[in-house]
């Protein structure tokens, strides 16, 4: 990593930080000088993922944390905390997988509950958990989120409910947290991961009518593209924006 560290000394603590947007938001973060903190609900992924981080030269460690339990929202703070002396940004990541495109009536209860638990209750829970020690460093919180809750979704109706109301919740934080030096902000991101690929390779039409509504022509890249925008937004860079939904998605969605 050449030219300025964005996030010199500062401590992220990421969830889903193993696999996926959350490892290229990790990554990313490690780059610009942040200890990254990985909350994974499965150490076997989390911990190869945070060794990759520090074979590359960057501080990485691992932390058991399912999302669903306010218990291991609170324990993975307090051990981020306890280890590396402060807390600097909160990355809310996981979420439960949506699910294949369903009527509102189609969606079962399970799938509901899951959505409900790892995009809402644990965003709450886990701002909960965070707030004393980002009031102390006057620290960031930043929560994945999609243009589907911005626009609404007819194929995936409960997560476009539960990413709205996840940014109805960062709003309010901005200003209840705002006095106290604390931004807190949304990302709407589309990324490559691992899992889309495997969705695009088991149907060829889903990447070529994605790349299609994609201005830029390109899917983006979870670390060079959404990972620079989360390290945008717990930079100094950011620090007059607040309360806002950073739409990072190659242009395909230009509603706001």
């Amino acid at each position: 990593m050449t030219g300025t560290l964005l996030l010199r000394d500062r401590v992220a603590l990421i969830t889903g930080g193993g696999s996926g947007l959350g490892l290229g938001m990790a990554t990313a973060m490690a780059r610009h000088g942040a200890v990254v903190v990985l909350a994974c609900r499965r150490p076997e992924t989390g911990e190869p993922a945070a060794a990759a981080i520090r074979d590359a030269g960057y501080d990485a460690r691992c932390v058991r944390c399912d999302v669903t339990s306010a218990e291991d929202l609170e324990a993975a703070v307090a051990s981020t905390v306890t280890t590396h002396g402060r807390l600097d940004c909160l990355v809310h990541n996981a979420v439960a997988p949506p699910g294949p495109p369903s009527l509102v009536e189609e969606i079962d209860h399970d799938r509901w509950d899951a959505l409900v638990a790892t995009s809402l209750r644990a965003v709450f829970d886990g701002a909960r958990a965070a707030y004393p020690h980002l009031r102390v460093t006057g620290g960031s919180m930043v929560v994945m989120t999609s243009a589907s809750g911005i626009e609404g979704s007819a194929s995936l109706p409960a997560y476009a409910m539960v990413k709205a109301a996840q940014r109805t919740l960062a709003k309010g934080l901005a200003v209840e947290w705002g006095p106290d030096g604390i931004r807190v902000n949304c990302i709407a991101p589309l990324g490559l991961t691992d899992a889309l690929s495997a969705a695009c390779k088991a149907n060829p039409v889903l990447e070529e009518r994605l790349v299609r509504r994609t201005p830029l022509g390109r899917l983006g890249d979870p670390i060079e593209d959404v990972g620079s925008a989360a390290v945008f937004l717990a930079s100094d860079l950011a620090r007059y924006v607040t309360g806002q939904t950073l739409v990072v998605d190659g242009g395909g969605f230009l509603g706001l």
